[in-house]
C-alpha cells in the first residue's frame, strides 16, 4: 500500500508561544488521512487540492492551539474495496484519527463502515450520497458540503420550474449516480414532471455519443446528467459537438465544479445552471480564504470539495482542542458529539451547524456560468441567480431515515 504524499505540520513548533507548552503540545498527535482520487477522473475537484486545503486549515488553527498535527494522504482509485483498504491500514496500523473527504459514493459508503467499527471520525466532503445521512448514518460521520437530495432540489428544482418537466437520465453507474437519478427523479415527479427514461454510464467513460443519441431521442426537454468530474466534461463538450441545445433540448448538469468549468472554458460552458455551496468570489470571507490556500494549490482554484475539507477540519480541531486531544484520538463518537454541540462559522461557509444525523447545513447557490464577455479574469465564471437558504438547503431532518434521529 503506498500513499500519495505525507507531511508532519505542528503548530507547536510554528510558535515560539506554543513551545513554552511542550507538555500539552507533545501529549498526543492527532493524525489525519485525506482519502480521494488523487489520479483519475476526480483528481480536480478532490486531489491534491484537497490536501492543500486540509494543511490551510491546520495552519489557520494551529497558532491558536498547542495541537500537534500529522497529514498523510492516500489515492483510493476510486474502487471501494482500496479505499477500505486504506482505511483500515490508517486506523489499525498507522494510527490514523481522522478521514476526510473520499469523493465517489461507493467508497465513502464502505469507509463510512470501517470508521465506524474502529470508532474514529470520517469527515465527508467529497461524497455526494445523502444515504449517509439516512438509512447509512453513523455517530462517527459528518457529511459536510453537498449531497444529492441539495443537488436536485436546487439545480433540478430550478430546472422543471423553469419548464423542464420532461427528463431523461445520463447516469454514472455506482451509488452516487444512482442516488442523484433517485432523488432528482423525486423532484420531477413531484412538481409533475416525468422522467421518461435514463441509461447508465461507467465510471470514466470517454465516449458519451450513444448515450446521449438515446437521450434525445427520448424528445425529453431535458438531459440529466447525474455524473460528475471529467464524465460530466467529456457529456457536455460531445452534447455541444452533438449539437442537442441547438435543437431545444436542455443539459442540466446536477453536480459540476469550477474546475470542471475550467476544463470545458466558458465558450462550451456558458449559460450551464449548476449548484455550489462555496465559489472563491463569493464574499470577502471566500476572496480572503482563497489569497490563503491559492499559492498551494499548483494552479487549481478550490471548488466547494476542497472548502469542504479546510472546514471540516478546522472544525474538528476546534472540537478537539476543547475536549482535549488525547480524548478526542480516544473516541471518535464523542469528537463527533462535540462537533455537532459547537455551532460552525469560517470563511468558506460562514455561521452554521452539524444536525443530529451528522449533515452539516449552510446555504446553497445556484450559479449561471458567464459568457466569456461577462468574464472580467482568470476564474471569474459565475452568475448568482439564486440562494437557498440554511434551513431549506438540505432535506429535514425527519425524512432521512437516520437512525440517530428520534421520532
Amino acid at each position: 500500500m503506498s500513499f500519495a504524499r505525507r507531511s508532519l505540520l505542528s503548530a507547536a513548533a510554528a510558535s515560539p508561544l506554543l513551545l513554552g507548552r511542550g507538555a500539552r503540545a507533545q501529549a498526543a498527535t492527532l493524525k489525519i488521512g485525506v482519502l480521494n482520487d488523487q489520479s483519475g477522473v476526480y483528481k480536480d475537484i478532490s486531489g491534491p487540492t484537497s490536501v492543500a486545503a486540509v494543511r490551510q486549515a491546520i495552519q489557520d488553527f494551529g497558532a491558536r492551539s498547542g495541537l500537534t498535527v500529522e497529514v498523510v494522504a492516500g489515492d483510493h482509485q476510486n474502487k471501494p474495496d482500496v479505499g477500505s483498504n486504506i482505511a483500515r491500514q490508517w486506523l489499525d496500523r498507522d494510527g490514523v484519527d481522522v478521514i476526510v473527504d473520499v469523493p465517489n459514493s461507493a467508497v465513502a459508503l464502505a469507509v463510512n463502515g470501517v470508521v465506524r467499527e474502529k470508532n474514529k471520525v470520517f469527515l465527508n466532503s467529497g461524497a455526494a450520497t445523502a444515504d449517509l445521512t439516512g438509512a447509512q448514518c453513523t455517530p462517527n460521520t459528518i457529511h459536510w458540503t453537498y449531497d444529492t437530495w441539495m443537488l436536485a432540489k436546487s439545480t433540478g428544482g430550478a430546472m422543471v420550474k423553469a419548464g423542464g418537466d420532461s427528463w431523461f437520465f445520463v447516469t454514472a453507474d455506482y451509488a452516487f449516480g444512482h442516488a442523484l437519478e433517485r432523488d432528482t427523479g423525486n423532484f420531477v415527479k413531484a412538481s409533475g414532471g416525468r422522467v421518461l427514461g435514463n441509461v447508465r454510464a461507467p465510471l470514466g467513460n470517454t465516449d458519451f455519443s450513444s448515450f446521449l443519441v438515446q437521450a434525445q431521442s427520448s424528445r425529453a426537454k431535458i438531459i440529466g446528467l447525474a455524473n460528475a468530474g471529467a464524465d460530466t466534461v467529456n457529456a457536455v463538450k460531445q452534447a455541444a459537438e452533438f449539437g442537442i441545445t441547438r435543437r431545444g433540448t436542455k443539459i442540466a448538469v446536477l453536480l459540476m465544479f469550477i474546475n470542471d468549468v475550467h476544463a470545458l472554458g466558458l465558450a462550451a460552458a456558458q449559460g450551464l445552471v449548476l449548484t455550489e455551496t462555496f465559489y472563491w468570489d463569493l464574499n470577502d470571507r471566500t476572496r480572503a480564504f482563497t489569497n490563503r490556500v491559492k499559492p498551494h494549490m499548483a494552479g487549481n482554484m478550490p471548488s466547494m470539495s476542497h472548502a469542504g475539507c479546510y472546514s471540516a477540519v478546522l472544525h474538528y480541531l476546534k472540537a478537539a482542542a476543547d475536549m482535549g486531544p488525547a480524548a478526542a484520538k480516544a473516541d471518535g463518537a464523542a469528537a463527533v458529539a462535540r462537533m455537532k454541540a459547537m455551532p460552525t462559522d469560517d470563511d468558506c461557509f460562514g455561521a452554521g451547524s452539524v444536525r443530529a444525523d451528522g449533515r452539516k447545513i449552510h446555504p446553497a447557490y445556484l450559479f449561471e456560468v458567464k459568457a466569456p464577455g461577462e468574464s472580467k479574469g482568470a476564474w471569474d465564471y459565475y452568475k448568482l441567480l439564486q440562494t437557498t437558504p440554511i434551513d431549506e438547503a438540505f432535506r429535514p431532518l425527519a425524512e432521512g431515515g437516520c437512525p440517530l434521529v428520534r421520532s
